[in-house]
């Protein structure tokens, strides 16, 4: 079918955390292969594999040494080569993680090109002189902290890594470079891979200058409009989709920060022959205090508001020749339920809120591992966390820099750290949440043995349950893939509603955000339509909207 992956709902996997088949506290492949009778019960139609390539790990697997070979703990190349057979047999695609802006730096290309000057894998990277006085080249800052140039001793240069200095940056103005990467992409899909979630990929194109930015106060190492978007990105893409994608049928995601819906217009019009989707970060930042040296770690409270403005946004902007990514969590965000919901009274009435509000907006739904069972956040000790960019952060903004006090800095982490989303996957009450029978690399959540797999399973009013329901209800109704989307009651502080309207049919999106009751006033040009309730997260719902008193979290779609 053409345009599949716009019907189609993805289910990311992050290898290490999900099922551990051999008692060595490590997620692996022979692991998810067991599982996928479960995902096909749940009946999403992609599976999003973090990556499973030859790794050290230094960024848990976003570090490749080997693009072509998997990491041993996780398995064989036979075991996925098995996966992707028999994901197939179930008819779900595999989608995995295309990670070319930086390899391992035991990759044998950076091996090679740290050698000499005058190595031929020398220009696969971006080495540069520093300044007269020593210091780095510019004042460009790493992602995870600090500045995004490492001086390298055997031949005197600095090499750019917008990530770990473990992470070098490729350099894709190496055409050689280039036809290496549609030669792994190539290896993989005439394996069977479906298509690619393309990390960090706005970043691949560099801004050749190298030129500074602009000093801010507080703050020697910056991030903004250098490390985003260059002026060669939309050629390099469209000749990946013309070297390898336009040869397949498959499914494009480009993980793309610092894009604004005009940029995301470029990436996925399909006229420009470049992605089918991206993801934006917007929406993500909006309880982010801006213009702080603290980063993301410099916590507001979300504003419901800006919020409903900011998906409305990227939703109206992208409804002619773009197509949207829908998530709220991912292997880099905290779980939404702790983060935008309840993960105590109301978490699994808030939890199915969460996904009602976005699984019938106009795009390709994204189900993070244990978001369909609300998993939550964990609050552990610094020390208990293994995540680089929690590491990198503390040493910076609480004992270097001293912008943030340790109890500051842990209830972030508490709220925003990635270690929430990477907590082993709860699959029943037993000790590790039957994630492992030995000892986990991250430590389960000690919340398993109330929230987990089989528990959900058994009961028919779960989280799970109301997931399938809204997967089902996508396959059945096309206004649900296709119909425009409109925000109402825009300024409404509590509420959350939008119409979708589909060769005459409308559906009606209302969702009390909140813990508290909201009176719900429908808008008058929608009195006249005959609603009926199609689906809600509370069973006695009212049938219909006019006078609708939402409860805590209550979320109602009526149709038309």
């Amino acid at each position: 079918m053409k345009d599949w992956w716009k019907s189609s709902v993805v289910y990311q996997i992050y290898p290490r955390s999900f099922r551990d088949s051999n008692g060595d506290g490590l997620g692996d492949i022979p692991g998810i292969i067991e599982k996928l009778d479960y995902l096909k019960e749940l009946g999403i139609d992609v599976i999003w594999l973090s990556p499973v390539f030859d790794s050290p790990q230094d960024d848990n697997g976003y570090d490749i040494r080997d693009y072509k070979k998997i990491y041993d703990q996780f398995g064989t190349n036979e075991d996925m080569y098995k996966f992707i057979d028999e994901a197939h047999k179930r008819g779900i695609r595999i989608v995995m993680d295309l990670v070319v802006n930086h390899t391992s730096d035991e990759h044998q290309w950076f091996v090679e090109s740290r050698k000499d000057k005058d190595n031929p894998y020398r220009d696969y990277y971006i080495w540069r002189d520093g300044k007269e006085d020593g210091s780095e080249p510019n004042n460009w800052g790493s992602y995870f902290s600090g500045s995004a140039w490492q001086y390298d001793e055997e031949t005197k240069q600095y090499f750019l890594h917008y990530f770990s200095k473990r992470q070098p940056d490729l350099n894709w103005e190496n055409e050689q470079l280039r036809q290496e990467v549609w030669d792994l992409m190539t290896f993989w899909m005439d394996k069977g891979v479906d298509g690619w979630r393309l990390d960090v990929i706005s970043s691949i194109s560099k801004y050749q200058n190298y030129l500074d930015y602009e000093p801010i106060p507080d703050q020697k190492y910056i991030i903004g409009k250098y490390h985003t978007n260059g002026p060669r990105l939309h050629e390099f893409l469209q000749d990946m989709n013309r070297e390898v994608l336009a040869k397949y049928d498959c499914m494009t995601v480009g993980e793309a920060p610092g894009s604004s819906p005009q940029e995301a217009l470029l990436f996925t019009d399909p006229e420009r022959k470049e992605l089918n989707m991206i993801f934006t970060f917007e929406h993500m930042d909006l309880d982010t205090q801006q213009g702080t040296p603290n980063g993301k770690w410099a916590l507001r409270d979300l504003n419901l508001v800006e919020l409903k403005a900011n998906l409305a946004k990227w939703q109206t902007e992208l409804e002619d020749g773009g197509w949207n990514s829908l998530y709220w969590n991912n292997h880099d965000q905290p779980r939404i339920v702790s983060r935008w919901g309840n993960d105590g009274e109301y978490r699994e009435l808030s939890a199915k809120m969460l996904g009602t509000v976005l699984h019938f907006m106009k795009g390709t739904p994204y189900i993070y591992q244990g978001e369909e069972i609300g998993m939550v956040n964990c609050a552990y000790e610094l020390s208990e966390y293994d995540d680089i960019e929690i590491r990198n952060a503390y040493k910076e903004l609480v004992q270097e820099n001293h912008t943030l006090t340790h109890e500051e800095f842990m209830k972030a982490i508490h709220y925003k750290g990635r270690d929430n989303a990477r907590t082993p996957m709860q699959w029943d009450a037993s000790e590790h949440g039957g994630f492992t029978t030995g000892t986990p690399w991250l430590k389960v959540n000690p919340r398993y043995a109330d929230i987990n797999v089989k528990q959900a399973l058994a009961d028919s009013n779960s989280i799970f349950y109301y997931y399938q329901a809204m997967i089902k209800l996508r396959k059945q109704m096309p206004i649900i893939v296709h119909g425009k989307f409109e925000l109402i009651l825009a300024d409404h502080p509590e509420i959350f509603a939008y119409t979708r309207s589909y060769e005459g049919k409308k559906l009606l999106v209302v969702a009390n955000f909140y813990g508290n009751t909201a009176q719900f006033p429908l808008p008058a040009q929608l009195e006249a339509c005959g609603w009926s309730k199609l689906m809600s997260n509370y069973a006695d719902s009212a049938e219909q909207p006019k006078g609708l008193v939402l409860r805590p979290y209550e979320a109602v779609v009526y149709t038309c």
